[in-house]
């Protein structure tokens, strides 16, 4: 039975809900609860923890399998199998105030400070562009340091938003980070524990692959099939069936949500009837 750690704090309630959609519920008595469970037999622990601390925990094999940020393996530099991408790209950039001159980390004069929570990253990227800087580990509000405790910040970031309401700006691009399921290598060679992790990511990734498509159910005569089938998207074709008897033909195919209130109409009016739109929980490949 695999031990699975899931981290607490912004990962969070997008990890749980994504479990949930899986069929692999965390159930726990309260949200402040650390420990959990999963009614599933693959599953026998469940921990909910800092994503700090996640890579070190699952490669010293304090847990079989884990999901973190693919930001925090790099900083903790742990040796751990990253067996599946869970998406949710966010930014570590190099930002500094608005009104400083420079336009890439290249401007920055050596013995620039640095404030950020991600310093063995921070080395490493100053280091290969061969500017020497001094960096200071930050406990949070890192933004709140510029100008006058740092010169610049290495942060996370999803949208710029809190950079741009401290009035600063973002000269460089430091690391793309997504969510990434991992597992421990010695885990990963055993073959029990291997099998059920592939189980555990089949099911995350079907879940992943389904969020945003949708199943479109229609009928059509067989005069209007053509026509129907030329504009209606499909994961590889879309599924023809004759109904009984009618001259009409049952028609269903898998499409991206966000292109319904467009193909609904049209399919419409080339002559499609008895449209379905059919939610989906998985797409398994």
């Amino acid at each position: 039975m695999l031990r699975l750690v899931l981290p607490k704090g912004s990962l969070e309630q997008s990890v749980l809900s994504l479990f949930q959609d899986a069929g692999l519920a965390v159930l726990r008595d309260s949200d402040r609860e650390y420990r959990g469970r999963i009614d599933d037999p693959r599953i026998g622990e469940v921990r909910i923890l800092r994503p700090q601390e996640i890579p070190v925990y699952v490669a010293r094999g304090y847990f079989d399998l884990g999901i973190t940020g693919l930001d925090w393996i790099e900083e903790t530099g742990s040796d751990v199998v990253q067996i599946l991408d869970l998406g949710r790209p966010v930014k570590l950039v190099l930002a500094v105030a608005e009104s400083d001159p420079a336009q890439s980390a290249k401007d920055l004069r050596p013995g620039s400070r640095i404030s950020t929570e991600y310093p063995n990253i921070t080395r490493r990227f100053f280091s290969q562009l061969g500017i020497p800087v001094e960096i200071f580990l930050s406990y949070g509000a890192t933004e709140a340091k510029v100008p006058d405790i740092a010169d610049a910040v290495v942060e996370l970031t999803e949208t710029g938003s809190t950079l741009r309401q401290n009035l600063m700006k973002v000269i460089d691009i430091v690391l793309t980070s997504t969510t990434r399921l991992i597992m421990n290598p010695q885990s990963y060679q055993d073959p029990e524990k291997r099998s059920a992790a592939e189980d555990i990511k089949t099911l995350l990734a079907g879940t992943i692959a389904a969020r945003g498509r949708v199943l479109v159910k229609l009928n059509v005569s067989e005069s209007n099939l053509e026509g129907v089938i030329k504009v209606l998207p499909a994961m590889k074709a879309p599924t023809v069936s004759k109904l009984f008897g009618n001259g009409y033909m049952a028609v269903e195919s898998v499409v991206e949500k966000s292109c319904l209130n467009r193909l609904i109409p049209l399919l419409k009016r080339l002559g499609a009837e008895d449209i379905l739109e059919i939610p989906i929980m998985k797409i398994v490949d």
